[in-house]
């Protein structure tokens, strides 16, 4: 109804400066406490944009010659609200049990539940991601998850260092690096053994690519989602498309620190690109944002780390 939909678009402006990648507040802004262990009962119903469960996956390889261990007893995940689930259950909200690293989901599937089982899962993962997180809370995140002694830390981190409200106010790409290097340090001074697997930055201009086709997404976004890049959507303009590319070559010179950083370190494995190639459908983003992964993106997102987590070698 006409009444309903002014509400939503009404709640979105309230809640905007929470969105993963959406503006330049820092991790206290958005909702949920940031912490928390996951649900121990799996989350029942479906999204608007859930998907049937992924096919069985594949038995975990032996370790390799690294000494990469691809079942890990123990996972802890930090990251932004990609990897707490934001807007995938509900309108401007937290929903950690859909999380693709540590939910309880049994359409998601985290990595969490394929690598340790439901059980062990809930006792055995630790989320300490933060909606609205930049590269430079992360050494803090990475000392909590030292002290819970994991053997797999799960990093999704640096979207919202791309998406503020302009190109200006995007994190130099120097400060990304000092900071993902205190994080690495952080998590060594605790777990010096604990295994490291990284995720690239999405593509957020394939994100404005595929979210321009919806309408009420393109509304939502006028509210102030990620702004560097989402402003003026259908604007194809010298100006607009010149600040789409900077942001995706800031994007691309994230992914390249965290590739360069993670292959350091002995115990750190990065995905090679993966996350950031993935092409997201319209079905995988939330319908409340257009933006976020929905329940079936958090799905996707497991697939794509399960794989290069259990494979013999790191992705090329």
């Amino acid at each position: 109804m006409r009444g309903a939909g002014a509400v939503a678009v009404a709640l979105s402006f309230v809640g905007v400066a929470a969105l993963a990648g959406c503006a330049g507040e820092g991790p206290g802004d958005g909702p949920g406490d940031g912490v928390s262990r996951n649900a121990a009962a799996p989350s029942s119903g479906a999204s608007p944009s859930a998907s049937p469960s992924p096919s069985a996956s594949p038995s975990p390889s032996p370790t390799s010659a690294s000494g990469w261990n691809p079942n890990p007893g123990s996972v802890a995940a930090v990251g932004d609200s990609i990897t707490r689930g934001f807007d995938a259950c509900s309108m401007l909200a937290d929903c950690p049990e859909v999380s693709w690293a540590t939910g309880s989901d049994r359409l998601v599937r985290s990595v969490a539940v394929r690598l340790l089982g439901e059980a062990k899962a809930a006792d055995r993962s630790w989320n300490h991601a933060v909606s609205g997180a930049r590269m430079v809370q992360l050494p803090e995140q990475m000392a909590l998850a030292a002290k819970e002694r994991p053997e797999l830390v799960t990093v999704m981190i640096g979207a919202n260092d791309a998406c503020r409200d302009s190109v200006r106010l995007m994190t130099p790409v120097e400060d990304f690096r000092a900071s993902f290097e205190a994080s690495m340090r952080q998590l060594r001074a605790g777990a010096p053994k604990a295994q490291v697997y990284v995720a690239s930055v999405p593509d957020l201009k394939r994100l404005w690519s595929t979210g321009r086709t919806n309408e009420t997404g393109k509304r939502i976004w006028e509210l102030g989602v990620c702004r560097s890049m989402l402003a003026d959507a259908d604007d194809l303009g010298p100006a607009a498309v010149a600040r789409r590319e900077a942001v995706q070559e800031r994007v691309v010179a994230y992914n390249e620190v965290l590739r360069d950083v993670c292959a350091k370190d002995r115990y750190c494995r990065y995905d090679g690109g993966a996350v950031f190639g993935f092409r997201f459908t319209g079905a995988q983003l939330s319908p409340w944002d257009w933006f976020h992964p929905s329940r079936d993106g958090q799905a996707r997102l497991a697939e794509i780390a399960y794989r290069n987590i259990t494979a013999a070698e790191p992705p090329a």
